[in-house]
């Protein structure tokens, strides 16, 4: 398994609309496979293709694997690069990961909770985001077949929060004007930053 670089605000990538997957091929089982482990790497538990740069629509996500960027933990562990290299690098330890292709959310609960989401393309921003406490999804898993799942709390969270991306979807789109500014600036910020540092 590969771990791929990841797509970082404010490339325009992730503002992109994800192209349906006609077939679940052997290349996107990689692709999912080099997804999970891109984003164990990256302590997240979350990863949808269009944060590889990959525009389809594809995602994973494990809730249970014992680190989660929503805990906002280890924020200035210096092993996590976007560059795609590994420092000290382990893999854990999968909890539930689960591979999807072609999501859709079918149902929603009336009931809206609070979370403070993060997200792998935003580094270290963090914003209280209000979405339906449940949801039901329709997809394909890694071998074509349709599946069902109902989830809920932060399982339910985090696959609304993937499926947003591929419709091209951020969480800072679901906050004030205010907030969406301020986090948007760090990340031009931090662009720079990355542009001069290469320079």
């Amino acid at each position: 398994m590969t771990i791929l670089p990841i797509v970082v605000s404010p490339d325009p990538r992730l503002k992109q609309v994800s192209a349906p997957v006609d077939e679940v091929t052997d290349e996107i089982r990689t692709l999912l496979d080099d997804m999970l482990e891109t984003m164990y790497y990256a302590k997240g538990i979350g990863l949808s293709a269009v944060q590889v740069g990959v525009m389809k629509r594809v995602v994973v996500v494990d809730v249970e694997w014992g680190s989660s960027r929503y805990d906002q933990e280890d924020e200035d562990d210096d092993h996590v690069h976007h560059d795609g290299c590994c420092h000290h690098y382990e893999a854990p330890e999968p909890g539930n990961p689960i591979k999807m292709v072609n999501p859709e959310v079918i149902a929603s609960s009336d009931h809206n909770v609070p979370y403070n989401e993060g997200c792998l393309s935003f580094p270290a921003q963090y914003s209280e985001v209000i979405r339906p406490d449940a949801v039901t999804v329709r997809y394909l898993d890694e071998h074509g077949k349709e599946q069902i799942l109902e989830a809920e709390g932060l399982l339910a969270t985090c696959i609304q929060h993937e499926i947003d991306h591929t419709n091209g979807i951020t969480f800072v789109d679901h906050i004030s004007k205010i907030k969406r500014d301020m986090i948007l600036r760090k990340m031009k910020k931090a662009e720079k930053l990355r542009a001069s540092e290469m320079e």
